[in-house]
């Protein structure tokens, strides 16, 4: 039988566990050797090295559509913080630094959040979304992930997904943090807007890379094991050399994931109505 964390045993705790972690935060920004990015700049570096696009409302479960109108709200609020970043060579990206405490007096907005196992409406709910895209556009550069988080469980349905399960990134004011380094001689730079109904960003670079990624998914399947479900899946991605035709350079696995799903896949709903 798995034993509990003391911080899940009571509240309390739970609320001490945090406030510790976000101090180890705050001493690690102020004081820590790290040298973070900070600088916006609305002119734009001269190439592309990856731009996506992710749908903002969509129907999640059971749950409320007002949140997720209002994480549109929250999403706007945060980009505001990050669209234009620059990554020097050397610097490191921290979401939470940039995109600060999302709360109320800023704004911000109840939104669906997943949180300790369950999904619910919290304050500044939904900007994970913009963790998701900036680490799918991360993925497709040679900038190193230094520290990346993903939710343990699977809260709903497949409704317009693009990306592979398991490619996203979690964040939570401040200790969940997303952070990379830029540890090349480039300097890159983020940029994030709004559309009618997407949430798009691109990675922008100073310098024409010669090889490009492409990030896939191996070995997706769905379990049921003592009346739950459980989803698996492996990321890879494929380093590929633009200027010789697409030669293959490198193929490396780069998360292997299990994670609980809290409703019935597709390919079981049959048996579950008997």
């Amino acid at each position: 039988m798995k034993r509990k964390l003391l911080c899940e045993i009571h509240p309390f705790l739970y609320y001490l566990s945090v406030r510790e972690k976000r101090l180890r935060r705050y001493i690690d920004w102020h004081f820590g050797k790290r040298e973070y990015a900070g600088i916006l700049s609305h002119y734009n570096l001269p190439y592309r090295v990856k731009k996506h696009q992710s749908v903002l409302i969509r129907k999640l479960g059971d749950s409320e559509m007002v949140l997720q109108y209002n994480k549109v709200e929250n999403i706007r609020i945060a980009i505001r913080n990050i669209n234009g970043v620059v990554i020097r060579p050397g610097e490191t990206f921290s979401f939470c630094r940039l995109v600060g405490n999302p709360t109320s007096k800023r704004g911000f907005l109840k939104g669906m959040e997943l949180s300790r196992g369950e999904a619910r409406a919290g304050v500044g709910g939904g900007i994970c979304q913009i963790a998701n895209l900036i680490h799918w556009l991360v993925l497709h550069s040679p900038l190193t992930i230094t520290e990346r988080h993903h939710h343990s469980f699977d809260p709903f349905p497949d409704d317009g997904r693009v990306l592979p399960f398991g490619s996203g990134a979690s964040v939570f004011y401040n200790y969940i943090d997303y952070q990379f380094e830029n540890r090349t001689s480039h300097t890159f730079q983020l940029k994030l807007w709004l559309s009618e109904k997407l949430l798009e960003g691109e990675l922008r670079i100073d310098e024409e890379l010669p090889f490009a990624y492409h990030i896939y998914e191996r070995n997706h399947e769905f379990l049921k094991k003592d009346k739950k479900y459980y989803r698996k899946n492996e990321i890879w991605r494929k380093k590929i050399d633009k200027h010789r035709g697409g030669v293959l350079l490198h193929d490396e696995q780069l998360y292997q994931n299990f994670a609980e799903v809290k409703y019935i896949p597709e390919i079981f709903k049959s048996e579950s109505s008997l």
